[in-house]
């Protein structure tokens, strides 16, 4: 659909005054179109799924997940009402729902990461409403099977993230494919899939999850692996202070276990260890890479630290931080050589 029929149908079901209302793309969305609605009344967001993503290679996933999405937000809503977006209206024929507007009172936690300001409370408060969704829905069976999305999982995560990054790196492939293998029949908990800084939000009252389409009953692991990634790349690329976000991923997981039931930790750790080595390689050469990591002295630290890591890790989260950590400081010694 088009912003214009949006408009048109927003009118027919009497949520604009104006079908000549203000759309506006508010930008970033590789998965979906997003739009901000202004009459001069009210002020809300359209999103929908599209079929084909927007990166460089052909990337197409089921337009289904606007629904899983919508199922998300409102089995959080019950327990974590401030969490997630309040969904305004629902438009299932057409691909799309309706949810409220967030203003120049939030900010988006990835720009502030990119800034160099990495908070500690912030890490702390993401990992605990991640860890409190991972409790809540712990072997719940109506939430495993009202996320029975494997296959959707597979289309947007496995297959281009993991399968596509072990084809281009024949040494690990072994590790990747049986890394998909085993998260394709793990089913444990409730995984929003993107619980990146990206789609966090943060306001002076309200932590905001955003963007939660890729939800599956699967593995915590996967969940707290791809948030901490963004604090390792992130050191990497502002290594001057490097250290501060490597702090932010030991306090994420020390609040993370705070929350845990005691039979989620159990392995835990040593799976997300190993998905965070996997997703490293993974945003610099799946389908999916990181915008920022353009230096290819920066890809080839990534890769000479995941090759080397892999194979032989210990499952110990504070050695990956440690071992990360001297991997950045002797690239940045090598860089400042004359």
């Amino acid at each position: 659909m088009t912003p214009t029929e949006i408009l048109t149908l927003l009118h027919q079901r009497g949520l604009i005054i104006d079908p000549g209302a203000s759309c506006t793309s508010l930008g970033g969305g590789v998965s979906s179109d997003i739009w901000l609605i202004d009459d001069g009344h009210s002020r809300f967001v359209v999103k929908r799924a599209l079929p084909k993503l927007r990166v460089a290679q052909d990337w197409y996933a089921d337009v289904s997940r606007n629904r899983h999405e919508q199922d998300y937000i409102d089995y959080v809503s019950q327990f974590l009402p401030d969490a997630v977006p309040h969904i305004l209206h629902r438009e299932p024929e057409h691909g799309f729902f309706t949810m409220e507007y967030f203003g120049m009172d939030y900010h988006n936690w990835k720009n502030l990461l990119m800034a160099g300001k990495p908070e500690i409370d912030h890490a702390q408060r993401a990992a605990t409403t991640l860890a409190t969704i991972h409790r809540h829905s712990w072997n719940d069976p109506e939430v495993r099977a009202r996320f029975a999305t494997t296959p959707q999982f597979f289309q947007l995560r496995l297959e281009p993230y993991l399968l596509r990054t072990g084809e281009r790196h024949p040494a690990l492939q072994a590790y990747f494919a049986q890394e998909a293998d085993r998260l394709a029949a793990t089913s444990l908990c409730l995984v929003h899939g993107d619980f990146s800084p990206k789609n966090i939000l943060i306001g002076q009252r309200r932590m905001v999850i955003l963007d939660c389409e890729v939800a599956w009953f699967g593995d915590p692991a996967f969940d707290i692996a791809f948030l901490l990634n963004h604090f390792f790349l992130k050191a990497l690329l502002l290594h001057q202070i490097s250290g501060r976000y490597l702090a932010l991923t030991q306090q994420a997981w020390k609040a993370y276990q705070a929350i845990a039931r005691a039979d989620q930790l159990d392995g835990l750790e040593e799976r997300m260890c190993r998905i965070l080595l996997m997703l490293m390689l993974a945003r610099v050469d799946g389908k999916s890479p990181v915008e920022y990591l353009t230096d290819k002295t920066q890809q080839d630290c990534v890769r000479t630290f995941v090759g080397g890591i892999l194979p032989g890790m210990d499952g110990r989260l504070d050695n990956l931080c440690r071992s990360w950590q001297i991997q950045i400081k002797e690239r940045a010694t090598c860089q400042k050589a004359p």
